[in-house]
């Protein structure tokens, strides 16, 4: 197997503020001031056939309310979300509700009368041309993953290992109880053992609602993570995606009171609609903007949706070694003792939505 190497480089030039030279100690700067400096070449474009933009029902101010989900490229769950670009193409999406949502776990989402203890109605026919998939496809060859390295020999990310070199003042992230191996790649975050790989359970990530085993879920009902990360859930549910923009609107809706968080039937007024949900190359383009490379989320109201564009600080950057090992390591002026390791999930890949 393959190692990573996840580490920043020890020639890494800073900017000392005078108050710590003042004070005899070297300034370090933070994740978000290193993410903020990181060269444009270091921004990798999402490509609009992976961006779904899904429009819940304006909030209780009449606020327009949208979410923005990057659907997970190749190796990972590409049956999934084959269907689930399917179902938002076939409009099946629209009209359906969040039907569960179960404090510190998951918000999902789906045909109020599919798979639902509260359903009162007939569920909606599925669309023609749905894939299905087994339990193998959970996870991939690890050979088939993108692999990442940095040139550095200080950190190592390896789960299980205890390294010595931590006792002497080198930092290396800690084991993760889950893997033996866990990395970003690719743009996202991953774990690997006995020659498989696949994709994590950490907040904002998107995953198929199912039934008991065999059953794999088609997409029909998707949910995302609200609370701490539910790792025991790795190669038992599949992944596709991850929230990137309006996960607010999701993590922040009415719990509900009946079994694993769902609306009970009095509780039918907390379920929130969805109206519309688009593969985000299926939207115009949106006219030519003069406001900077950087551009703020706009709600735009569903009849004047665009086409949105995001950018990810690619994972194999000298940039995102620096971010990673800060967040393992904080030396910013908040923080007293560095913490000398860091789960994957705390690791989350930087994203941000840019000008047209």
């Amino acid at each position: 197997m393959r190692t990573l190497l996840l580490a920043a480089s020890a020639a890494l030039a800073l900017t000392v503020p005078l108050a710590a030279e003042e004070a005899g100690k070297p300034a370090y700067p933070g994740p978000s001031e290193i993410v903020a400096a990181a060269p444009a070449s270091d921004w990798t474009a999402i490509p609009a056939e992976d961006l779904l933009v899904m429009t819940l029902a304006p909030d209780t101010d009449g606020k327009p309310r949208t979410v923005v989900i990057q659907l997970m490229p190749a190796p990972f769950s590409q049956g999934w979300v084959h269907n689930i670009r399917l179902f938002a193409r076939a409009k099946w999406y629209d009209g359906i509700s969040v039907n569960r949502v179960q404090d510190n776990y998951v918000t999902q989402w789906g045909d109020p009368n599919y798979d639902n203890p509260e359903a009162t109605g007939k569920p909606k026919p599925l669309p023609q041309g749905l894939k299905v998939m087994g339990e193998d496809e959970y996870s991939v060859l690890w050979s088939n993953v993108p692999s990442i390295f940095h040139h550095a020999d200080d950190l190592m990310v390896k789960g299980g290992e205890r390294l010595d070199r931590m006792m002497k003042g080198k930092e290396a992230f800690r084991g993760d109880p889950y893997a033996a191996l866990t990395l970003a790649s690719n743009g996202w975050p991953v774990a690997s053992e006995g020659g498989q790989a696949w994709p994590t359970h950490c907040y904002g990530m998107v995953g198929v609602g199912r039934n008991l085993s065999p059953d794999t879920g088609s997409g029909a009902e998707l949910y995302t993570v609200i609370g701490h990360a539910p790792r025991h859930l790795d190669r038992n549910i599949a992944l596709v995606g991850r929230v990137i923009e309006g996960m607010q609107h999701l993590s922040s809706l009415p719990r509900g009171s009946g079994a694993l968080g769902f609306y009970t039937a009095e509780e039918a007024a907390k379920r929130t609609a969805i109206l519309t949900v688009r593969v985000a190359s299926d939207l115009p383009e949106a006219p030519a903007s003069s406001s900077g490379r950087e551009a703020q989320p706009q709600a735009e109201p569903v009849s004047q949706q665009t086409r949105p564009k995001f950018e990810y600080l690619s994972t194999e950057s000298a940039t995102f070694a620096r971010y990673a090992e800060a967040i393992a390591n904080r030396r910013d002026p908040f923080f007293i003792v560095p913490a000398g390791g860091a789960d994957i999930c705390n690791i989350k890949v930087p994203v941000r939505r840019v000008a047209q």
